[in-house]
């Protein structure tokens, strides 16, 4: 399901209606910094959470949560 140019024109000139032209300008500045903000911050929490597997992976004594059980050599009783 798509939008066609049709449905497109008329959503603009509903958003020009409702806004007038001068805050069109306002609200697409505004929305482009939501979006770069949303972005940045997107990217520091994936970093820390690569981080964080990395620490948790390279640290020799583990959590007993983040341990692989097998339980076919260590059966728990």
């Amino acid at each position: 399901m798509s939008l066609g140019i049709t449905e497109i024109t008329l959503i603009l000139v509903v958003i020009l209606l409702l806004f007038g032209g001068k805050r069109i300008p306002e609200l697409a500045r505004a929305l482009g910094r939501a979006s770069y903000e949303f972005k940045k911050a997107k990217e520091v929490i994936k970093k820390e959470a690569d981080e964080l597997k990395e620490s948790i992976n390279d640290s020799e004594e583990k959590p007993k949560e983040y341990q692989v059980k097998d339980d076919i050599e260590h059966p728990q009783v």
